[in-house]
C-alpha cells in the first residue's frame, strides 16, 4: 500500500521541480519590509515634436486671454466675466530646433527642459514683462506616446497625459509578458542627443528601479525579446516529457485500481 502512494508522489515532485518560478517572477530579489528609494518628483522631459497644452490663468481672467490663444475661444461679457468655449486643443508643437511659438512671449526654447522648468520659465517671462503679477501656468502632454513590442500580450502604441509611465506600467498596458517572452531581456530603445541607445533590463531584479529607463520618455520603444530555437526545443522536449509522465501516471492508476 505504501508503494501505491509513492509513485504518484514521486511523479508530482518531478513535475513541480522542473517548472522553476525563478524564470518568471518579477522583482524576486526584493526583501519584504525593506524600503527602496523611488524618484517621487520625476517629471517628463520635453522633446522635439512634442505637442504641449499650456494654460495661463490669473486672478483677473481677462489678462490671461492673450496667452491662451491656442486653447480655445474666449468671450468677455459686459460685467467683465470671461467665458471659454471649449474646442479641440491644438497645443504648441515643439519644432525640430526645440522651440515653441508662444503668444506675446514669442519663441521659447523648451527642448530638454522638465515640465516644471518650462512652466517656471513662462511664468517668469510673463512677470518680467509686467503682463500679469501672479500668473499660474500649467502644462500637459497631448501626444506623450510609447510603443511596446515583442513577447507581450498585445503589442502597440500607447499614450499618457501626465508623462509619468514606468516600464512596468508599459508592460501591464500591453497585456503583460507573454509565455514566450523573456523576462530577463526587456530592452528600452531611446533617442539621446540624436542617437538611439538601447538599455536592457532583467525584470526579475530590483536593479530595475535604478535604471534610467524605469520612467519612460516620449517615443521610447519597449521590446520584450521572445524565446527562440533553443528555448523552443526545450519547451517541446518538456512538453513531450510531461505528456509521457501524465500517460504513465494514468496507466499506473488504472492498474492499481484494477488490483
Amino acid at each position: 500500500m505504501k508503494t501505491k502512494h509513492l509513485y504518484p508522489a514521486l511523479l508530482l515532485a518531478i513535475l513541480t521541480s522542473c517548472s522553476s518560478p525563478e524564470k518568471f517572477v518579477y522583482l524576486q530579489d526584493m526583501e519584504p519590509g525593506h524600503g527602496y528609494r523611488s524618484e517621487v518628483k520625476y517629471e517628463a522631459v520635453v522633446h522635439a515634436n512634442d505637442r504641449l497644452d499650456i494654460t495661463v490663468s490669473s486672478k483677473n481672467p481677462e489678462l490671461a486671454i492673450p496667452f491662451n490663444a491656442n486653447n480655445g475661444s474666449f468671450q468677455v461679457a459686459s460685467d467683465g466675466t470671461v467665458s471659454e468655449h471649449a474646442t479641440t486643443r491644438r497645443g504648441y508643437r515643439v519644432d525640430v530646433d526645440g522651440n515653441i511659438d508662444f503668444p506675446i512671449l514669442g519663441k521659447l526654447h523648451v527642448e530638454g527642459l522638465r515640465v516644471s522648468e518650462v512652466t517656471t520659465m513662462i511664468r517668469n517671462r510673463i512677470i518680467e514683462g509686467q503682463y500679469i503679477k501672479e500668473p499660474l501656468v500649467s502644462l500637459e502632454f497631448l501626444n506623450f506616446k510609447y510603443s511596446v513590442l515583442g513577447g507581450v500580450g498585445h503589442a502597440g502604441s500607447f499614450s499618457s497625459e501626465d508623462g509619468r509611465v514606468t516600464i512596468l506600467d508599459a508592460i501591464a498596458q500591453a497585456g503583460d509578458i507573454a509565455p514566450r517572452g523573456r523576462v530577463n531581456r526587456v530592452t528600452v530603445i531611446r533617442e539621446e542627443d540624436g542617437e538611439r541607445v538601447a538599455y536592457t533590463h532583467d525584470l526579475r531584479s530590483k536593479e530595475l528601479f535604478n535604471s534610467p529607463c524605469f520612467y519612460l520618455q516620449q517615443n521610447d520603444v519597449v521590446y520584450v525579446e521572445p524565446r527562440y530555437r533553443k528555448q523552443d526545443r526545450e519547451d517541446s522536449t518538456w512538453k513531450y516529457v510531461t505528456g509521457a509522465l501524465t500517460l504513465i501516471t494514468a496507466i499506473c492508476s488504472i492498474i492499481w485500481a484494477t488490483k
